[in-house]
């Protein structure tokens, strides 16, 4: 039987004053369990799943889906959908790895023998608007490499659905080296119309457009846009001043991925002896705040930058 919990009484009236410039109604966020997987209604009205079960190597969150209820995100490997692109099967909706975690290849799905698994610790826990989860960093040798929680929160603001992301990065096995790779961090892979040779305008917050012009550049932000389905909707991934080397990074691909990546430098500089790697010693951590904000119509520079700047001040 699921279980659902709703978003009520103060902790929904602070969810709608921290994410909307004076007091709104907040919308009802309920979480339904199912073997593997946790969905999220936004409204009573389907938005996104946590796939978190043992037959996939990395947890993510699938579909996302407008106010309208229109998908941003592609449907495979999750869902058969004919005509619909099949490269890169680890780029399943939104998900937070990297693909060098003490050397192990987190990102990837290349088969238990070459790639490492996030396998949780316990149960998924649901509370109000959030949704957390524990995972053991597992290499293929078997070997506990370190942990990681990652924290969802849900909302919707007049005709944005919006995900806060929370990733911490636990060396409780001893120091853990996030190495230098494009390969990582927050990523999405969106639906086959936000490919930029589709029409799709890729933006970042310097106003520079197009995948040769923001890919491994440092942006606040970073919009995608298209039509789909008849309408117009975006995509806009904000970066959080507090997270390091702000501002981060961006591996924005024109086939429809784009993730916020602070380690990438070598690649993204072609520079061999660059490395934008970072340690974090042993029983410490490190922590990574983005927002994803899934809205109508084209991207909105000057709104981008009001959100970047609420944001950022949480």
């Amino acid at each position: 039987m699921c279980q659902i919990l709703r978003a009520a009484g103060a902790f929904a009236l602070y969810s709608a004053l921290v994410l909307a410039p004076g007091v709104q109604q907040a919308a009802e966020i309920s979480f339904h369990e199912a073997s593997g997987q946790v969905e999220i209604r936004i409204d009573g009205k389907p938005f996104s799943n946590f796939y978190h079960g043992s037959q996939w190597p990395q947890p993510f969150l699938h579909p996302l889906r407008t106010v309208s209820g229109i998908s941003v995100t592609r449907g495979y490997p999750v869902e058969e959908i004919e005509g619909e692109s099949r490269d890169h099967p680890w780029h399943r909706g939104l998900w937070y790895t990297h693909g060098d975690i003490n050397g192990v290849d987190f990102w990837r799905d290349l088969g238990p023998e070459k790639t490492g698994r996030l396998v949780l610790r316990g149960a998924v826990k649901t509370e109000a608007d959030r949704l957390s989860a524990d995972f053991d960093l597992i290499a293929p040798d078997k070997k506990r490499v370190g942990r990681i929680t990652q924290e969802f929160r849900f909302a919707r603001r007049d005709e944005r659905n919006i995900v806060d992301v929370r990733a911490t990065i636990h060396a409780d096995a001893g120091p853990i080296r996030m190495g230098d790779t494009e390969e990582g961090s927050l990523g999405i892979r969106f639906a086959d119309e936000f490919r930029e040779d589709r029409g799709a305008i890729l933006m970042n917050s310097d106003r520079l457009t197009g995948t040769d012009r923001i890919w491994g550049k440092r942006a606040k932000w970073v919009d995608y846009s298209t039509k789909l389905k008849g309408e117009t909707a975006g995509v806009l991934i904000l970066d959080h001043p507090s997270n390091p080397k702000y501002p981060t990074f961006w591996h924005s691909r024109g086939y429809g991925l784009n993730a916020a990546n602070p380690f990438g430098e070598h690649d993204f500089f072609g520079d061999s002896t660059r490395d934008g790697g970072i340690t974090i010693p042993a029983a410490g951590s490190l922590t990574f705040r983005y927002r994803v904000v899934i809205h109508p119509g084209p991207a909105d520079a000057a709104a981008s930058d009001r959100l970047a700047q609420e944001f950022g001040a949480e």
